[in-house]
């Protein structure tokens, strides 16, 4: 680890780090994905399809989880 960061104050240092996630984000179509991850997203696509429940809002399922805490 490079000494310099350990100088800078834990809020700057979580800002960096989110900044640096949101490059890597943005980029994620210059990754390609493997064959394996490729055949499990085909396979979640056809199970989602197969199914045919689709789901809840998340807005519902975050304030589920909320009252339970």
């Amino acid at each position: 680890m490079n000494p310099n960061l350990r100088n800078l104050p834990l809020d700057e240092r979580i800002r960096l780090v989110e900044d640096l996630w949101d490059s890597i984000a943005s980029d994620q179509s210059v990754l390609p994905l493997t064959e394996a991850q490729a055949a499990e997203l085909d396979q979640r696509l056809d199970a989602y399809s197969a199914d045919g429940e689709p789901g809840r809002p998340a807005d519902d399922v975050i304030a589920d989880i909320r009252k339970k805490l």
